[in-house]
């Protein structure tokens, strides 16, 4: 079931928002908000240590000595919530590593941050979501 209410917006700020509308190809408002509202209960849920699902995304040069060794053995630690992982040659230096985890919150962001500290990471991230069993 749908429900219909109303929002009062200074001008300006929904000038903003109408932009950001046509920036990410949103056909109105409804959706937008709706997505952002999803986007705060799942923040909640990472913040309330749930059950979640996630991404770590690295970007690293192979020749920095043993980094693939304890790339692997950071793992192998955390090996209950990791579910997938692909790595890819991007060119003669450097590789991507997609990193698909699975579980408690805390668990799931301190693996993407030791991940990420390694020395000779150029760049790392953390995509996170939730199973979204409560959302609509």
């Amino acid at each position: 079931m749908l429900l219909r209410f109303s929002v009062s917006m200074d001008e300006k700020l929904l000038g903003q928002f109408d932009e950001f509308l046509v920036s990410r190809k949103y056909s109105n408002r409804s959706e937008a908000i709706r997505d952002l509202i999803r986007k705060v209960l799942v923040n909640e849920e990472w913040e309330q240590d749930s059950e979640v699902v996630g991404v770590v995304t690295l970007v690293y040069n192979h020749h920095q000595p043993q980094l693939q060794e304890k790339i692997t053995e950071l793992q192998h630690l955390f090996h209950h919530q990791i579910t997938s992982t692909t790595h890819v040659h991007m060119d003669h230096h450097n590789c991507l590593e997609v990193t698909i985890v699975k579980g408690r919150a805390s668990q799931v962001r301190e693996l993407a941050e030791k991940l990420m500290a390694l020395r000779g990471v150029k760049n790392g991230n953390l995509t996170m979501s939730s199973t979204g069993g409560h959302l609509h």
